[in-house]
């Protein structure tokens, strides 16, 4: 069935210092006073590049407990980073220049480090003690205590365990390193003894102190602690003195049983093996303690071939090409995914040379394995994959899955362990690992859940962010709305309603966890309870964003969704206030508190204060249709201090879908990674256009040139600007685009095309050095729509939609810039362009930027191309042709 959920011990030798309250409101609350109010009228000025120095960008960073206290970091381009702490209510701020790994405590006191050095404030009183020659700290929350480890003179560090307001509980000596168990309540430490080093566990509730191991022999070390994600255990490495890691860990909190896995005396380890270190794959605690997942790696690898040639063989029947087969292949000598139980001892094997890729069942009971190469050779991004399931108790392996998409997002266990979610032949599938069955989920939804989601990508899956509890309900994405549909496809409830608005509702990211939480090669999925409130957030087809609040029987309702970019969502466990960062192009990030009853929002801080004391622009949405009347939209920005009396010159951006920037703030900057920003063009008085851009299969080039001239006639038709001075310019894609379009269309003065795929065959033919991947996955499956057709048999298709192709019909200057080691699209493509170019006699200049990639990453190089993009953009629309270097290069 298909229904809608309708709407209805001892002082430490700390160093230290203690700043009275008197001190604290000189340093912190008089350069917030001293900041003008915003909304307040005056004289505005004009931006120059001198002022961009005091413009910075607002970060979110912590909530207190009591909610009555934010931290934020504003970061600048040409000047320290600074973290704040401010009151919600009373607005005192405290400041901590390069302040980092910040701390709410459970009472009233907030800790920060700045390299050696912690501070620890009153948020009450505003008395601040800043200690000296901490080395790392951390903080337990459950237990409200300090912890900090400290370097001595004589190189030596001790462990502090204290209170926020200072006082002393322990004091640990000869302290190597430790971890704190996710819960708070156990610090496992190692320290240095003169027979041996040791690991000691202490409950942080009690301070009661238990040595786990001491061992005077072969041990040097005892290392990579890695908790059990509930806190009940902790596993860790044994390492000699020659850095081999001779032994595996177990530690139990409830029982308090030390488990050791000592390969030489164990006989199922394999005997040519050894423990490492993976850094990709972690150890791992499964949920019941009975297992524990770690790397063996063979200690020697058979050489097929000795030679002292170091030639590179790139054979034709290779499933990979040699550069991928070196970064991600050789699947012999990477380390395997073993398996330890400790309370028998053995040691199994899970993943092979030919199974290398694993993901694991939510109660990890059951491995899921897959070969990469299964397909290969193809030329899409990744190739399907036969998937076999192998139970981790018995060691049963079997298929259960074949020719699936790999792509990350197509394939999730489910967190409880019963399914596993697999996106297939346009449908979300269960696989359910205790029947062995396959049950389609919504074919009978009658709406799709896949479509445009990624740039440059054709469709691919809206997602599946989540289960309910113990996994009854799959939660799933379509266009608009959230849907929860029984594991055994017999019950769909949409819970949204957006749809019939046009607004997209998605799950709220946690602001306590990642976007994902991988496990191994998979995702690991929450469970919700459905039967509590859910944090949604939305966007608009109209360009709106917000929160909303979703309630099981009532559906959803707006905390705050307005004309703004609204995102960052924070909150502490209560949820009483929300905190969210608003924005639009016109007015700065601010944060904002949202009470979660009444909906009122207040503001708690406002960057960028000082924009009010300057002209600035303004965006809006345009609509406009391509030949096809396909509805399409874009952004146009208007002149800073802009005169409806005025024509003005306009620069286009193009690149695909850009109309969800609506409301993007843009800090002004020369610092920019392509020398493109809006805020900067429209200081300079000029409108600038984001249209989007829908393209065609086997038609990008043309459908490209039809809707970006559709969005310019309709912009041109406003009246609002000067017809012949119009630029175009794009980057990477939209450097393709861009150099197509200037060929081809009368609408523009002036281009600039960088980073940009001139040829198409070349670049069909071209190894992508960023994914060591031949680039015909492009052609394929991303940007440049053109299916499995190549220019052997389809070379009339490649001609249509190559800007070299009708590079002699180019009418307009030219300037191409590419960054000289660029590994995505190779820097020899504009070379190319531009040596046809000047066969041609055609007016363009080249800028290569040695030592940069697909983007400019050096500050000095991103002031010169930004700088001169502005020139460019000067001489051809504004007639200023004070810069010789186009001048002498180009004009005379």
């Amino acid at each position: 069935m298909v229904h809608d959920q309708q709407s209805h011990s001892g002082q430490s030798s700390i160093r230290k210092r203690i700043y009275s309250p008197l001190f604290l409101v000189f340093l912190f609350i008089l350069p917030v006073l001293g900041c003008p109010l915003w909304g307040q009228s005056g004289q505005k000025k004009q931006l120059t590049a001198e002022d961009y120095p005091l413009w910075g960008q607002l970060s979110m960073d912590k909530i207190a407990p009591n909610e009555e206290w934010v931290s934020y970091t504003m970061s600048y381009t040409e000047d320290r980073d600074t973290l704040f702490v401010r009151n919600v209510a009373n607005h005192t701020s405290y400041s901590f220049p390069a302040g980092d790994k910040s701390a709410f405590t459970k009472d009233i006191f907030f800790v920060c480090q700045s390299k050696d050095t912690v501070q620890i404030v009153n948020l009450e009183t505003g008395k601040k003690e800043i200690l000296a020659g901490v080395s790392a700290y951390c903080y337990s929350f459950q237990n409200n205590l300090v912890l900090l480890l400290l370097a001595s003179a004589e190189n030596k560090r001790s462990l502090i365990i204290r209170s926020p307001s200072g006082k002393t509980l322990a004091e640990i000596s000869d302290v190597i390193q430790y971890s704190l168990s996710p819960n708070g309540n156990h610090l496992v430490y190692t320290t240095s003894r003169k027979n041996g080093n040791a690991v000691s566990i202490i409950n942080l509730a009690t301070l009661k102190m238990a040595t786990l191991i001491t061992k005077a022999t072969a041990a040097n070390d005892y290392n990579h602690f890695t908790w059990h994600k509930d806190s009940k255990a902790v596993t860790f490495y044994s390492q000699s003195k020659m850095n081999l890691i001779d032994g595996l860990w177990l530690y139990t909190i409830a029982n308090t049983k030390l488990w050791q896995l000592d390969p030489s005396n164990e006989s199922s380890f394999p005997t040519t093996a050894t423990i490492v270190d993976n850094p990709r794959y972690k150890m791992i605690i499964s949920d019941d303690l009975e297992k524990v997942f770690f790397s063996i790696k063979e200690k020697t690898i058979p050489i097929a071939e000795k030679t002292n040639s170091k030639v590179e063989i790139w054979n034709a029947n290779d499933k990979w090409i040699y550069p991928e087969e070196q970064q991600y292949g050789k699947f012999e000598e990477q380390p395997k995914i073993t398996l330890w139980q400790p309370k028998n001892g053995h040691v199994t094997r899970i993943t092979s040379t030919e199974l290398p890729s694993i993901m694991l069942s939510g109660n990890q009971q059951y491995a899921f394995l897959s070969n990469p190469k299964s397909y290969e050779p193809q030329f899409d991004f990744q190739g399907p994959r036969d998937y076999y399931i192998q139970n981790l108790n018995t060691f049963e392996n079997k298929l259960f899955l074949s020719k699936q998409s790999s792509f990350y997002q197509d394939i999730i266990p489910s967190p409880n362990g019963k399914y596993i979610a697999y996106f297939r032949d346009q449908d979300w599938w269960v696989y359910d690992i205790k029947h062995n069955t396959h049950t389609n989920l919504t074919i009978k939804t009658g709406v799709s859940f896949s479509g445009k989601v990624h740039a440059l990508e054709s469709d691919s899956v809206f997602g599946c962010p989540a289960w309910s509890k113990e996994d009854k309900e799959i939660i799933l994405y379509d266009e608009f709305d959230i849907w929860a549909i029984k594991a055994d496809g017999s019950n769909c409830t949409r819970l949204t309603q957006g749809r019939e608005s046009k607004i997209s509702f998605r799950l709220a990211d946690n602001p306590k966890k990642g976007k994902w939480n991988l496990l191994l090669d998979g995702i690991q999925l929450d469970a919700l309870n459905l039967e509590n409130d859910l944090l949604l957030r939305a966007e608009g087809d109209d360009g709106k964003t917000g929160y909303f609040k979703w309630t099981k029987g009532i559906g959803v309702q707006p905390l705050r969704y307005t004309d703004s970019f609204i995102n960052g969502l924070n909150y502490e466990a209560e949820k009483q206030k929300l905190f969210c960062v608003e924005q639009r192009f016109d007015l700065p990030p601010r944060i904002l508190s949202i009470d979660n009853s009444s909906e009122a929002a207040k503001i708690v801080f406002q960057s960028n204060a000082q924009q009010q004391n300057y002209y600035w622009g303004k965006s809006e949405l345009i609509l406009f249709q391509n030949s096809k009347k396909e509805n399409l939209k874009g952004i146009l920005y208007y002149p800073a201090h802009y005169d409806p009396q005025k024509k003005y010159p306009l620069i286009v951006s193009i690149y695909e879908m850009q109309s969800k920037e609506l409301h993007w703030y843009t800090k002004p900057t020369l610092f920019n990674e392509s020398g493109f920003n809006q805020t900067v063009f429209t200081t300079h008085d000029y409108f600038v256009f984001l249209p989007d851009i829908m393209h065609e299969d086997e038609n990008v080039g043309p459908s490209t040139l039809d809707c970006v001239t559709s969005a310019t006639l309709k912009v041109i038709d406003s009246g609002l600007i000067n017809p012949d001075k119009i630029a175009l310019m794009g980057h990477s894609f939209g450097g393709y685009e861009t150099a197509f379009i200037a060929n081809l269309s009368p609408l523009f003065a002036t281009a600039i095309a960088s980073g940009a795929i001139l040829d198409l065959t070349s670049y069909y033919l071209t190894v992508g050095w960023n994914t060591t991947k031949p680039d015909m996955w492009r052609f394929a499956s991303e940007e440049l729509r053109m299916g499995h057709k190549t220019p052997f048999a389809n070379r009339s298709d490649f001609d249509r939609n190559a800007p070299l192709t009708s590079i002699e019909k180019l009418k307009i200057p030219l300037l191409l810039w590419s960054g000289k080691q660029d590994t995505q699209v190779d820097w020899r493509q504009s070379v190319e362009y531009y040596l046809a170019l000047r066969r041609l006699g055609k007016k363009n200049s080249m800028l290569l930027y040695p030592k940069e990639n697909h983007i400019l990453s050096n500050p000095i190089n991103q002031k010169d191309l930004s700088e001169r993009v502005l020139q460019w953009l000067d001489y051809y629309l504004k007639d200023d042709t004070t810069a010789a270097w186009i001048t002498n290069g180009i004009e005379k």
